[in-house]
């Protein structure tokens, strides 16, 4: 039996993002059996797209494909949208896919982001000055979903870091989708008048996202310059990512392989999301599929809402927003409007939409979070 390695990412707007994950692509044979062919593709925007990885594994004579999620944890795309292809597929070609865990809670992760810190640390004791850990606080900024398992597990990692290196406090701040984002995090940790604050995006790539992690970490410390804002490095290709990659693939031959998402929203009753147990398994990224890094949104040139970086105001703003504030596109739908206390208030509508397979996205339930999302409407451009 040959065996096949299919690494599925997410894909991005960035150009640098696709790189860099095609270069961690291309290093992880090197951690793997050596008659293992390894490929790779992307869920959406980017190409390759998934099924092209897969038919070059096929082409190549592989008839057992051992695939795995391309990131750090398990919300929608890893539970829903990348089983769904890799199901759609092994069934019309008649091959055996098997799907293994994403990276997770590991102590190869925690060696990784802890080693991204301590050079942030060190790199500012060099150029500013020692200040002890205990006078520092240390900020980990999460992707975001609308998933409590994967959203905890970002804080789990958070605690680990505080705990495990000494910080004297710690916050967990979002990058999108659930609350509380980067800048409202990082206004309520100056509060806290530390005299340094590390700013670590625990993302395995750069992109949008990051510009928006340094972009509002640059904009809040010119809000206090008496504080010092050190901004870490991502995760990147560090070798401990590398390991973890490799144990999630070879993990999934051995006798008892572990299960992936174990407290999936979508299994168990989980608190909050209790409508959502045995929701219909499907991928809601089909009209985005295959868009290259240069479509619209990947640049903050083309944005007429955002000055030098992506505060992800578009998601509210850039979908034909209606007379009283009203969304027309599905992803955003509801409205917003002040209530007489200067902060934005949104009321979420039905959240389905129709693509061509009239599929269904459940609402998130903390749309309307004032930390959320719609901490962006403060950051439009002036006119």
């Amino acid at each position: 039996m040959k065996t096949g390695v299919m690494i599925c990412g997410h894909g991005s707007r960035s150009q640098s993002a696709v790189d860099e994950f095609k270069v961690l692509a291309e290093k992880l044979p090197g951690y793997l059996p050596s008659d293992w062919t390894v490929d790779y593709g992307y869920l959406e925007f980017a190409n390759p797209v998934i099924r092209d990885g897969l038919d070059r594994l096929r082409d190549a004579g592989c008839d057992r494909i051992l695939a795995v999620p391309g990131m750090l944890f398990a919300a929608m795309h890893a539970k829903n949208d990348i089983p769904t292809v890799l199901n759609t597929y092994a069934a019309q070609h008649g091959i055996d896919v098997r799907y293994g865990r994403e990276l997770g809670v590991d102590p190869k992760m925690i060696s990784a982001a802890a080693a991204r810190i301590r050079d942030a640390v060190d790199r500012a004791n060099a150029t500013l000055g020692d200040v002890p850990l205990y006078e520092t606080c240390l900020v980990v900024i999460g992707r975001g979903a609308s998933d409590p398992d994967a959203n905890g597990n970002v804080s789990k990692v958070a605690r680990m870091l505080w705990e495990g290196i000494g910080f004297g406090w710690c916050e967990t701040g979002y990058s999108g989708v659930t609350f509380p984002l980067v800048e409202p995090c990082l206004q309520h940790v100056a509060r806290l008048r530390y005299r340094r604050v590390i700013v670590f995006p625990y993302f395995l790539f750069s992109g949008i996202l990051i510009d928006r992690i340094y972009g509002f970490t640059d904009q809040v410390a010119a809000e206090y310059p008496g504080i010092q804002f050190i901004k870490a490095e991502y995760l990147g290709d560090h070798p401990k990512v590398l390991e973890t990659f490799a144990e999630r693939i070879t993990e999934q031959v051995g006798e008892v392989p572990p299960p992936n998402c174990a407290m999936c929203k979508y299994r168990v009753q989980v608190l909050g999301f209790e409508a959502e147990v045995g929701a219909v398994q499907e991928s809601h990224h089909h009209h985005v599929e295959g868009q290259g890094a240069s479509a619209p949104g990947s640049n903050v040139a083309d944005c007429k809402l955002c000055d030098t970086f992506c505060t992800g105001l578009c998601r509210l703003r850039d979908q034909d927003v209606q007379p009283h504030g009203h969304v027309s596109h599905a992803h955003d739908r509801g409205h917003w409007h002040e209530h007489g206390d200067g902060l934005p208030h949104f009321h979420p509508h039905s959240h389905d939409h129709d693509h061509g397979n009239n599929h269904v996205h459940a609402p998130y339930p903390h749309a309307a979070h004032p930390l959320g999302p719609l901490s962006a409407l403060k950051s439009n451009k002036k006119s």
